[in-house]
């Protein structure tokens, strides 16, 4: 089974220079592959695969010296990255990939499986010989697949290990009822269970969000590539950092509840990107962290050999009574309780939501559906000297 375990590294001056070089290296050549990729099929057609471009680094390398400078690997490692970009596109349905910048692309990876080793207070890379400084909060046993070093806004440096733990995918528990629990996700409310429990949202966000305005404004009025407009962007980073490990912090720690007390989770397939749409909810719904949530509980639950269902999007559940199944179709979003008119039943909306979709789920999947809802071409050196040109 693979894991990724991920730790702060304090690389000195010279080796926070290879790192930049390192990260400013593959996101150069990523750019140019995908240059390459789009001015051969816009102009003939042709489709270059992963293999072509990789066998174009060496050349690539004599016409820029400097990228010998950096690991190989590194280098076709970010071709690869386009590669699998392009495929997540064509067949996923994902965006077309962009153009890297030095905001989205402060990250390398080194693919170097026998070539990567780690001690108690140092990781050893490839072009890294003397070993990076590392603080190991947890250990870990297996073989160490790959390694991944990115740079936060703030300057702080981490190292994502992948790692082979040798242990077989345990098998997924049998689905009954007592064991599973309905999760209804909300924004007054985190979430809240079919068994009535509720968890409130920290909205970490909203409440930094004045801050985030003082800090915004002093950074939009500095000089565009002055030092205090650097000094600004990196006290605006920080409150950014600040939030988003907080929103992670709580994440993880009730999806690693929610995952130990159940043997099956079931949620609403919520369409996230549609909702954001809303300029009323688009905040309150991107504080929230619905998507990363319902991640985690996912690779979670197959580490533990848990169940994740999932209902449909558009299936409807808040006005669905979970007594006799009748649909209010008057409810409102205003309405947090109400009686079902064809039973009697009174509701909490966002109880009566949860059961509902642990029923569903239920009534849904068997036990056999365990695991849930499923011109001449341009050359890399061509494009350096075309650029030069323009």
């Amino acid at each position: 089974m693979l894991k990724g375990f991920k730790y702060r590294i304090y690389p000195n001056k010279t080796q926070e220079e290879l790192i930049n070089k390192h990260i400013g290296a593959c996101r150069f050549v990523y750019n140019l592959a995908l240059g390459v990729k789009n001015y051969a099929y816009m102009n003939q057609r042709k489709s270059l695969s992963c293999i072509d471009l990789i066998n174009q680094l060496p050349d690539l390398k004599k016409e820029c010296e400097w990228l010998k400078e950096v690991d190989s690997q590194a280098l076709q490692q970010s071709v690869i990255n386009l590669d699998k970009a392009f495929t997540q596109f064509f067949k996923h349905g994902a965006n077309f990939p962009n153009f890297k910048n030095k905001h989205n692309g402060n990250s390398f990876r080194s693919p170097h499986s026998k070539g990567i080793r780690l001690t108690e207070n140092k990781v050893f890379l490839p072009k890294f010989k003397d070993g990076i400084k590392i603080v190991i909060e947890r250990a870990f046993s297996g073989e160490i697949k790959s390694a991944t070093i990115s740079r936060t806004p703030t300057g702080k440096y981490f190292i994502s290990i992948l790692v082979d733990t040798k242990t077989a995918v345990p098998k997924f528990k049998p689905i009954k009822p007592k064991t599973t629990i309905g999760i209804d996700l909300g924004i007054k409310h985190f979430i809240v269970t079919s068994d009535g429990d509720k968890i409130d949202n920290h909205k970490y966000l909203r409440k930094s969000i004045a801050r985030l305005k003082v800090l915004s404004r002093r950074v939009s009025k500095k000089k565009k590539g002055s030092l205090n407009k650097k000094k600004a962007y990196l006290k605006l980073s920080i409150v950014h950092e600040r939030i988003s490990n907080q929103r992670k912090d709580f994440l993880h720690k009730l999806s690693s509840k929610l995952i130990s007390e159940n043997q099956t989770l079931c949620f609403e397939d919520l369409n996230i990107s549609g909702m954001v749409k809303n300029h009323k909810l688009a905040i309150a719904i991107s504080d929230a962290g619905w998507g990363m949530f319902v991640e985690m509980c996912k690779y979670k639950a197959k580490w533990n050999g848990k169940n994740i269902l999932q209902i449909p999007t558009f299936e409807p559940s808040t006005k669905v009574c979970s007594n006799c199944a009748s649909i209010n179709k008057l409810l409102t979003l205003a309405d947090r309780e109400w009686i079902c008119v064809n039973c009697g039943s009174e509701h909490d909306r966002d109880i009566n939501a949860a059961k509902v979709i642990k029923q569903y789920c239920l009534t849904k999947y068997s036990p056999d559906a365990i695991g849930g809802v499923p011109v001449e071409l341009l050359t890399l050196v061509g494009a350096v000297k075309q650029e030069d040109v323009h």
